[in-house]
């Protein structure tokens, strides 16, 4: 099983870049999205449904913000839209799928680089996602939560860790909160494949980042220690280029 996580950064702008040949390209049986920026009517959800997808939205309220996405070949036992939390669903951040042997979260982590205010919000949502996902292990064992989470969790996830040792995504609470959420059982698939490979999966729009490889890794696959054994790979897809991030990946047996 191949599966994908893609902050797009909005859907629709994505989709004029060619994201739907990408799609078919790399064939994945299940593809989580963040920041879809968009509600299902406002774009064309039948190309999806045309690649062999099953589709399930969870859009923000506020419009042209945030939301998440998870298409899957194989029909789910159970979509689960939301965590349960009035804010964050408001926010549209938590969408789950569950599958025979496996359920899959699509998650977009609050960003707190926009003042002090989101900054507490994004340490509210550490706090919460922390005990909602140790509590669902209990009732699903194979877990894998794909997202965004906006956090860079070691130096080698960012191109300037010393010029961004005091900015929001690198702030020392944040790295102790992953180091800890890893060290709880949800394995950081790419960097338990890879442990000496620095590849990013961000890049500021700002002073062509991008072009200079200036970024940050802060787009996870984690899995549950239940599902190690059947963990075939972990990638980051560099050459995907529809976003200020790109897709990153895993193969499950």
């Amino acid at each position: 099983m191949k599966i994908i996580s893609y902050n797009v950064n909005g859907i629709r702008a994505a989709l004029k870049k060619g994201l739907l040949d990408y799609l078919k390209e790399v064939d994945a049986d299940v593809v989580c999205f963040q920041e879809l920026k968009a509600n299902a009517d406002q774009f064309e959800v039948s190309d999806f449904e045309a690649l062999g997808y099953h589709c399930h939205w969870f859009s923000a309220q506020k419009k042209g913000y945030s939301g998440v996405g998870l298409l899957s070949k194989q029909k789910p036992k159970h979509i689960e839209i939301g965590c349960g939390h009035e804010t964050y669903d408001g926010e549209g951040r938590v969408l789950r799928a569950d599958f025979d042997d496996l359920s899959v979260i699509s998650a977009y982590f609050p960003s707190g680089t926009s003042g002090d205010i989101r900054q507490d919000i994004k340490y509210e949502f550490l706090d919460f996602i922390y005990d909602y996902i140790g509590e669902l292990r209990k009732e699903l064992p194979n877990l894998v939560l794909c997202g965004d989470y906006n956090i860079a969790n070691t130096e080698m996830d960012i191109h300037n860790p010393k010029g961004n040792a005091k900015n929001s995504g690198f702030l020392p609470e944040e790295r102790e909160w992953l180091t800890k959420f890893i060290n709880s059982g949800m394995i950081d698939s790419f960097r338990h494949v890879h442990p000496d490979i620095q590849k990013y999966s961000w890049w500021s729009f700002r002073a062509n980042a991008r072009a200079n490889n200036k970024g940050w890794r802060i787009d996870y696959n984690t899995v549950s220690e239940a599902l190690l054994p059947r963990l075939k790979d972990a990638f980051i897809d560099n050459e995907a280029v529809h976003s200020d991030h790109c897709p990153i990946g895993l193969v499950l047996n």
